[in-house]
């Protein structure tokens, strides 16, 4: 083989590697985002759960943990509250929507995330 076909052909190995290696690093990339975003939408999920069963009874509105709850669920679910009237008879369906919300974000985002680090495997 001549030596020009070596030179020629040596920077595209080299490039190829490293596209490779990019890929190969993005694909880890997707697959952690997707990991740490199934954790935080499943902790978010028992949090509002935590919520709804507070509701049935009647804590101390001072306790850290009550307070804790209450300060990391409001938000979202005032912004429901706001934009869909879901108090049906005295019952705040709120944290329901959101649990579904929840559910579809882990179904649909989460796995598209995995399917996508796979395809860059």
């Amino acid at each position: 083989m001549p030596a020009s076909t070596l030179i020629l052909q040596c920077p595209y190995s080299i490039l190829q590697g490293d596209i490779i290696a990019t890929m190969y690093i993005l694909g880890n990339l997707f697959k952690a985002v997707a990991v740490v975003l199934d954790y935080t939408l499943s902790i978010f999920m028992w949090i509002i759960i935590a919520r709804a069963v507070l509701s049935w009874v009647n804590p101390d509105p001072y306790n850290n943990i009550v307070r804790f709850i209450n300060n990391a669920t409001e938000p979202v679910l005032y912004q429901i509250r706001k934009k869909i009237p879901v108090n049906f008879g005295g019952i705040d369906i709120s944290p329901i929507i959101v649990m579904l919300g929840i559910i579809f974000l882990q179904n649909f985002l989460v796995a598209s995330l995995h399917k996508m680090a796979l395809s860059f495997m």
